[in-house]
This record gives C-alpha cells, structure tokens and sequence, in this order.
C-alpha cells in the first residue's frame, strides 16, 4: 500500500507538467520546441505501464486511474503537434 502510494505521487507530478504542455501547444500553434520523438516515447512508456499493472499481481483501479489520466494528456499533447505541424507547413515554416 505505500509504495502505492509513493507510485500515485510520483504519477500526480509528472501529470502536473502535462496540462500546462497542453496550454501552451494551444497557444503556440507551432512545433518549435517540441519533440515528437520524445511525446511518442513517453505514450510508449504510459501504455507499457499500463500493461505492466493490468498483468501483473497488484492491480489496483486507483493507481491505473493515474497512468490513464497522463496517457490521454500526453495524447492531447501529441493531437496539438499534429495540429501544429499542419499549421507549420501550411505557414511555411517547414
């Protein structure tokens, strides 16, 4: 159970950093200082942890709720650099 709890803790912080990535992908409408490389490797990193608590032996909701809810920010996040890549190209920025 505590070490649940420091894994919750420790997923509730990288998830703080991700709406404000969010924001500013919005705002920005452009790619500059973003890496999909590293988007992309983060999306693998939240599914393979997802994968890694729905088979292993402590399956706890609460806990899966937290990579659940940092997998769709970062998607957000990735859809926004799609979007502004697009833009990007269509400014002639690429």
């Amino acid at each position: 159970m505590v070490a649940e709890i420091f894994e919750i803790i420790m997923i509730v912080c990288f998830g703080f950093s991700w709406p404000m990535n969010v924001i500013k992908s919005w705002r920005a409408r452009t790619t500059k200082g973003k890496s999909l490389p590293f988007l992309l490797l983060i999306i693998t990193g939240y599914v393979f942890g997802i994968i890694g608590k729905l088979i292993g032996g402590s399956f706890k909701w609460y806990v899966l709720f937290f990579y659940v809810l940092n997998l769709a920010m970062v998607s957000v996040d990735l859809a926004l650099y799609v979007r502004n890549y697009r833009l990007d190209k269509k400014n002639g920025l690429i």
